[in-house]
């Protein structure tokens, strides 16, 4: 059996295959290839009953070349160095794919927030703010929501940082954050950013192969945020949803499952458990559901040498974060399943940051038509940017996407040069 690479090695992987692909200057690949920056915190926090208790937390800065350093903050149990690391890196691939002047950058910090009260995490938010100091800022890195993470999350991070500023300053400092509640200066759109992207995504390849997503079935692993909003803006388009998988277990209908009625449940009880108009099924059933699209927005590594060969798609619109590793994807090649990978697809929610911060920054208010405009362009031209470099280059999407990336970034280090 093969050794099984970790998150950070399959990154490097596909990044070294895609730098020999297109001769990436050797100067610009061992720069691309390391971390600029890898914060670890350890800090204190007392909890509701007295006790002190210790956290560690993380933020790693891959690169700024771009732009300002950008990306998600998550909180759970298997956050570590090299994930975050990986997460960063495809941040940084995912800024140069969509073309903004953006960085990439993730962080987190490791524990279960399910297993703490509000007002601990809340403290536990504002003292990791206060550990990462200068190490975050408005044109400098400005963190987003990720797992388990959200708006609420960003509105303390935002009063954390702001009152560590002289008054004068906290005003014009508003974008230190993204994903913010609209009212605290958040953008409308953004919490169904990503699951657009990844609907938009999956519009155009239907509409490139005249195929009718009217008739269209797909299942989706994890309806959290991502997977909620992606089900729910497939329901108007008329496919029919038949699996669901979270952390509770899997769920599936063959008369299809209502993405609305769905959500209500998980609103009211938190996960998919219980949902009265479908059957259980164990893990195993729902990778081997029937259907034309499988859309994994859960966590990173979930189709693999294991998995993979149980799908039975067309398509694989990729809206975690590394949900398939590299055996996994050899396997989905030869069973010629095709994939819009994360770094496209999922990329909905760093556009949408990026507007918020414009917003921000300029004193303005975007409506949501204008946000679902901006973002369907930005996404359409970076989806005809692989499309090209696929066909361009006889590969797949994924590793066409990383040529687009390298390919750009390359462009600015050759045209910027290296200091000193």
């Amino acid at each position: 059996m093969a050794e099984k690479l970790s998150i950070y090695e399959n990154v490097t992987k596909r990044f070294n295959r895609a730098a020999d692909l297109v001769e990436l200057d050797t100067d610009v690949r061992k720069i691309l290839r390391e971390t600029k920056n890898e914060i670890t915190v350890n800090f204190p926090v007392k909890m509701d009953d007295g006790r002190i208790e210790m956290f560690r937390g993380y933020r790693v800065q891959h690169n700024n070349a771009l732009g300002p350093y950008k990306g998600g903050l998550r909180y759970h149990p298997a956050v570590d160095i090299d994930e975050v690391r990986a997460l960063a890196a495809w941040m940084t691939w995912k800024t140069a794919i969509a073309n903004i002047p953006m960085g990439g950058a993730k962080g987190g910090v490791q524990f279960d927030p399910a297993t703490y009260s509000t007002s601990e995490l809340e403290r536990i938010t504002r003292r990791f703010t206060f550990a990462l100091g200068s190490n975050i800022g408005p044109d400098y890195d400005i963190p987003a929501p990720d797992v388990n993470t959200n708006p609420q999350i960003m509105a303390w991070i935002l009063d954390t940082y702001l009152s560590t500023l002289r008054p004068q300053e906290r005003n014009r400092s508003l974008h230190v954050v993204t994903g913010k509640p609209v009212e605290l200066g958040g953008s409308v759109g953004r919490d169904k950013a990503t699951g657009q992207g990844i609907v938009f995504m999956i519009e155009r390849w239907a509409e490139d192969r005249g195929f009718d997503l009217s008739e269209a079935t797909y299942f989706i692993q994890g309806f959290g945020n991502v997977g909620a909003w992606a089900a729910r803006l497939m329901k108007p388009l008329g496919a029919k949803l038949v699996a669901v998988e979270d952390v509770s277990g899997a769920i599936a209908s063959e008369e299809g499952i209502d993405p609305d009625d769905l959500a209500g449940h998980v609103l009211e009880n938190g996960v998919i458990a219980g949902y009265p108009g479908a059957v259980s099924i164990d893990h195993e059933a729902f990778m081997a559901s029937e259907a034309d699209i499988f859309v994994p927005a859960a966590l990173e590594n979930q189709i693999t040498s294991e998995t993979a060969p149980l799908l039975r798609v067309a398509l694989v619109a990729e809206g975690a974060n590394g949900p398939t590793d590299v055996t996994g994807g050899k396997v989905l090649r030869e069973k010629g399943i095709e994939v819009l990978p994360d770094i496209l697809c999922n990329a909905g929610g760093v556009i949408v940051s990026y507007f918020e911060w414009l917003q921000n920054k300029r004193s303005e208010f975007w409506d949501l038509d204008q946000v679902d405009a901006k973002l369907h362009k930005i996404m359409s031209d970076a989806y005809d940017r692989v499309h090209e470099a696929a066909k361009r280059y006889d590969v797949d999407w994924r590793l066409a996407a990383y040529v687009v990336a390298l390919a750009r970034l390359e462009k600015v280090y050759t045209g910027r040069g290296i200091f000193p």
